[in-house]
Parts: structure tokens; sequence; C-alpha cells
């Protein structure tokens, strides 16, 4: 079981994500803050930590850097609405082993970071899908065949 902190500050959107990746087997904690991260990694190890970019105080990319220098073996995914490339945050220097855009299918989520956690060739983005999910978009894996 792949151990997993999602740092989000909205608490709504932070639940929803952990209830359903801990449906698809993750052991989850959540925190709301860069400083509840930061404590959160202190106490325990985490193999990924999923950060929302725009984190009020710290934000993602520094708490990402933050992240890097204290705890080398947590993976850091981004996610946000705001699209940034791999080329964006290769020159923010933040060590993000990958970019997760908003909204999320929490089952296309779940195959993506289990990829990233066991260090799999998985694409740096989820990239965007076209087909409707509980009024959002649907995220699909990039290079992944669509169903059919």
């Amino acid at each position: 079981m792949h151990r997993l902190l999602i740092v989000e500050e909205q608490a709504d959107q932070a639940r929803v994500m952990a209830i359903g990746l801990r449906l698809e087997g993750f052991e989850v904690e959540t925190a709301a803050s860069s400083a509840d991260a930061l404590e959160r990694l202190a106490a325990r190890p985490f193999e990924l930590a999923v950060v929302d970019l725009m984190l009020p105080g710290t934000n993602g990319i520094q708490l990402a850097r933050m992240i890097r220098e204290s705890n080398p073996g947590t993976r850091v995914v981004l996610m946000s609405a705001y699209h940034l490339s791999e080329r964006q945050l290769a020159r923010a220097d933040c060590g993000a082993a990958g970019f997760v855009p908003k909204p999320l299918d929490l089952g296309e989520l779940a195959e993506f970071l289990r990829s990233k956690a066991s260090g799999g060739a998985a694409p740096f983005e989820l990239a965007a899908g076209s087909e409707p999910l509980v009024g959002a978009r649907t995220r699909t894996v990039a290079g992944a065949a669509s169903p059919r």
C-alpha cells in the first residue's frame, strides 16, 4: 500500500480525493497548509505528496522545494487548475515528479500515482481528456489507450 499525503487547502476537495484514493488502495493523509504538510512529513515518511500549486502563504512550488530538501524519498506531484508544462516546472527547479491538472478523475489519478510511486515510466503529466464525469472533464493518462 502506497502512503500518500494530499496538500490541499480546500477541505471538500481534499476529503473527496482522500476517500477516492483510499478506495483505490492508498493510505492517505491530508494537510491544509504547507506548515501542516511539513509537520506530517517530519512525523512519518510518505512515498508521494500531491500538492496544490496555489496554497496560501508558501505556495506549492516552494513546498515542493522544501520537501525535496527535507524528505528526498518523497516524490512530489503538483496539481492545479492552472496548467504548467514540464518545461515550466523544470525551470522552477522544484523537483516535481509530475503534474496533474484539475478537475481530477480519481481512477486515472490513482493509476498515475501508482506509476509515480513505483518509479515507472509514467508520463510527466496526466493529460486532459474530453468526456464529462459528474460535471467535470475526464483526465486521461498520456499515451494510454482510450476505452471503447
